[in-house]
């Protein structure tokens, strides 16, 4: 009877140490799961974020791309006036030659052949000349591509100026041919304008030039020289008119005898004096 208790007991016991030893074990198996779930849950954290960062860099990456794809490498072949210009570009595979005129600005006249040079201009042609002639730059278009004279109408970019904007800047233009949709830029002139006119640059350094309606050079002293507060000195533009027998063999030998922009059909005009073929010869 002692001997089948003590079996009876010794069985219970070995029952509970097997029920004892299984829930261990279960028990550390489900510790190391929670562990490898702590510990996973950062790496796929931070893969996450790191796959957010990769997708904004190229989203940034992209719209600057799209940005600048929007513009027209070019190169200045000949600066004609402050703000028309002649350039090369490529062209579906094709080199192609364009005359452009900057949108929303205006520079005194210094080229047309119907009228005196006006106040300024050669100051405004001859920064033109000084920043543009050989360079590479790009072009912007707005809505219209042209003129009705067939230029391309454009802003201008050098490095990371805006040609336009440096003309308002210095004086050396008005903001004026607002037609929309061209406008895209036309407020930010006029704030541009409005310092120049505060610091008096250029045409704005005499009272009533430079108006809404054009250049009215009859308000400036001297006609068609610049003014004394021109921050560039003018060359020369009065025209000394030669006798009808003169003729000159070089626009040097014709500015040394006082004869400026000498028009077609006046004394000393020749075809090889007029390298443009605009009818005034050296300009």
């Amino acid at each position: 009877m002692v001997n089948a208790l003590l079996n009876f007991y010794s069985k219970k016991q070995m029952v509970r140490a097997s029920l004892l030893m299984l829930l261990m074990i279960v028990a550390t198996a489900c510790s190391s799961s929670e562990v490898g779930v702590e510990k996973a849950t950062p790496s796929a954290a931070a893969s996450a974020k790191a796959t957010v960062k990769a997708t904004d860099k190229a989203t940034v990456k992209g719209t600057t791309k799209s940005a600048t794809d929007t513009r027209i490498p070019a190169k200045v072949v000949r600066v004609v006036d402050g703000d028309t210009m002649k350039v090369a570009f490529t062209d579906g595979g094709k080199d192609k030659e364009e005359t452009i005129r900057l949108l929303l600005v205006d520079t005194p006249e210094s080229v047309d052949p119907e009228k005196p040079v006006q106040p300024f201009a050669l100051d405004a042609s001859n920064y033109a000349k000084t920043m543009l002639t050989g360079q590479d730059v790009q072009l912007e278009l707005d809505v219209s591509e042209r003129d009705k004279y067939g230029r391309l109408l454009c802003y201008l970019y050098i490095g990371d100026k805006m040609f336009n904007e440096l003309l308002l800047e210095n004086g050396y233009a008005r903001v004026a041919y607002i037609y929309p949709p061209n406008v895209k830029y036309v407020d930010q002139f006029r704030e541009i304008q409005k310092k120049a006119q505060q610091k008096a640059l250029n045409i704005w350094s005499v009272e009533n030039y430079a108006q809404e309606d054009g250049y009215h050079e009859g308000v400036v002293k001297g006609g068609a020289t610049a003014s004394p507060k021109s921050t560039t000195t003018a060359k020369p533009v009065t025209t000394s008119q030669p006798k009808a027998s003169v003729s000159y063999n070089s626009c040097k030998e014709a500015n040394a005898a006082g004869a400026y922009k000498i028009k077609k059909g006046e004394p000393g005009y020749s075809a090889k004096l007029d390298g443009d073929g605009d009818g005034v010869a050296c300009e």
